[in-house]
């Protein structure tokens, strides 16, 4: 009787057993655990580039030397510390906070404006109007020197939200692969042979042949055209608020100064003769200027 009921407790013990071995092989392929992913950080993966950083501008385009125009389209990344760095160059620089926090910063440092320009070389790439930094917008010069391979090699901040970034590559090594000259056209290379003739023969003044070489570089594309207010009764309303400003006086009369010394160094570069009666001058800058296409800004020249 006993080894009957013991029998009976044995194949029911054995019958969970199988149900218990059957529920953990059979239905749990068959489970499936999600996990949601995280969706507040800016530096989620999940998110696209594009849905993360916001442009206010579009990149200037491709300009310089034609053996650096193969570094468009390609992008170079450098970590520090927990942040990520990221150049394309003629395109943009950007900055990726590497963290799990919920507000990781994640923007952009600048985009691709203009060259700068020093002594016939190019010194430097400005990446301007970056993400906004109190009242200012955040801006990079990207540095280009000798190096076995291109790469990013170092960031720094010298000042705030002005960054300085290194950028080595083989295709600036040749002593003259960042000279400007030999990247002008041949119509732009006279301009210029003609401005350096002036000035050599005391025709024009060091600012007037600055204000010449900056219209040419503008030409070129290597530097950024500058807008010209042209405006005149906001000009005006400008010069009723301010009547009183020494400071506001003081810059009108300098920009005057500086726009009769440009159009001076333009009439004599084409061998146009100018008087200096008022009348006259009226007359003749007025007929050179509906026959000449003036070039460069009317104000100071902005030494970088």
């Amino acid at each position: 009787m006993h080894s009957g009921r013991n029998q009976k407790h044995k194949l029911l013990w054995m019958l969970i057993g199988y149900v218990s071995l059957f529920s953990s092989h059979g239905f749990a392929g068959k489970m499936k655990i999600v996990e949601e992913p995280n969706t507040f950080g800016l530096n989620n993966p999940l998110l696209s580039q594009g849905s993360r950083l916001h442009p206010k501008a579009n990149p200037s385009p491709v300009s310089g030397p034609a053996h650096l125009h193969r570094l468009a389209g390609k992008c170079f990344s450098f970590t520090e510390s927990i942040y990520k760095y990221e150049l394309c160059p003629f395109h943009n620089i950007t900055q990726h906070e590497q963290t799990f926090r919920w507000n990781a910063y994640s923007g952009i440092l600048g985009i691709w404006q203009e060259w700068e320009i020093v002594n016939n070389t190019f010194t430097g790439m400005w990446m301007r109007d970056g993400d906004s930094c109190g009242t200012t917008n955040r801006e990079t010069k990207v540095l280009l020197v000798c190096g076995t391979a291109s790469k990013l090699a170092q960031v720094s901040e010298p000042s705030t939200c002005v960054y300085s970034l290194t950028f080595e590559t083989p295709l600036v090594c040749h002593p003259h692969s960042l000279l400007v000259y030999p990247s002008l056209n041949e119509k732009l290379q006279g301009e210029w042979d003609e401005a350096e003739q002036s000035r050599y023969e005391g025709l024009i003044t060091e600012q007037g042949y600055n204000h010449l070489l900056r219209g040419i570089f503008e030409d070129a594309g290597f530097r950024k055209r500058q807008t010209v207010q042209t405006d005149l009764p906001e000009v005006a309303a400008d010069s009723e608020s301010h009547i009183n400003s020494l400071a506001k006086c003081t810059e009108d009369f300098q920009k005057q100064r500086d726009e009769i010394e440009r159009l001076r160094a333009l009439l004599t570069l084409h061998n146009i003769s100018f008087v200096s009666t008022e009348s006259e001058v009226k007359s003749t800058v007025s007929a050179t200027v509906k026959n000449q296409r003036l070039r460069g800004d009317v104000g100071l020249l902005d030494q970088q």
